[in-house]
């Protein structure tokens, strides 16, 4: 968002921030033109093309999409769900069910570690909360790792999509717009004052935060990104944690 904040892209769009899974549904309202979605959202709304080339992606551990129990695996039965981001929710279905034994009894829940762990067997949190989790005290398992070792491929948290209505009326080039503030929020100087803002924020240290954006997290949607992501929606159809997904459609120029 570097340049939506910084730059002169701020003057071209009017900006809300709200849950990935807000984000979805805004966009299926029609209340949003661009949203970046859970990638698990485009398998259910009509009508989006893709802004190629940019994504919320891990090549490795991820560090804030994470499954956290007092309990070994084998003795979970119960998991409470991070009602922000359905992508991460169908995530640990698939892998349950390929990785992990099979069937659970999975509840939405508020990303509250306490008050899940105090009715289930196991948590999954996204974003801050799962950062600040004090991994001593848990058994954690961070779903992009358990992902990756699964099928060798990264996974795709979320992308940008544009409502294809919306492309009517526009004459911007927003795969160019997008892509130069995913690249101008990498620059040094730009983490380095991300991190400053955001470590009181998160109450992680600005080195924490650093190494999380430039070590656990991809932002790029290339092509090693695409094949994980279309074995997501595979696997997500098969194990009914998905709908069927359409072909992956992009913004094309102009």
């Amino acid at each position: 968002m570097w340049d939506f904040e910084h730059g002169a892209a701020a003057d071209e769009f009017e900006i809300t921030y709200t849950l990935p899974s807000r984000c979805a549904e805004e966009m299926a309202q029609g209340l949003a033109d661009i949203g970046i979605i859970p990638s698990a959202a485009f398998a259910s709304i009509p009508g989006l093309s893709i802004l190629p080339g940019v994504s919320i992606a891990a090549r490795r551990a991820v560090r804030s999409i994470l499954l956290v129990s007092p309990k070994p695996m084998a003795e979970i039965r119960t998991v409470a769900l991070d009602t922000s981001s359905v992508t991460s929710a169908a995530l640990a279905r698939i892998l349950f069910q390929n990785c992990w034994g099979g069937a659970r009894k999975f509840e939405p829940h508020v990303p509250d570690l306490e008050g899940m762990l105090a009715k289930y067997d196991a948590g999954m949190l996204i974003g801050d909360s799962a950062l600040r989790v004090d991994r001593s005290r848990y058994q954690t398992w961070d779903l992009a790792e358990e992902w990756i070792r699964f099928t060798g491929k990264p996974f795709v948290f979320a992308f940008w999509a544009v409502r294809d209505a919306a492309l009517k009326e526009s004459n911007l080039d927003l795969a160019a717009i997008f892509q130069d503030s995913r690249d101008h929020g990498l620059m040094p100087a730009h983490l380095s004052e991300i991190a400053r803002t955001w470590a009181p924020r998160l109450k992680i240290s600005e080195d924490d935060v650093c190494r999380y954006l430039t070590t656990n997290i991809h932002y790029f949607l290339d092509d090693e990104c695409l094949e994980g992501l279309r074995l997501f929606y595979r696997y997500g159809f098969e194990g009914k944690a998905l709908p069927d997904a359409p072909a992956l459609r992009f913004l094309t120029a102009n």
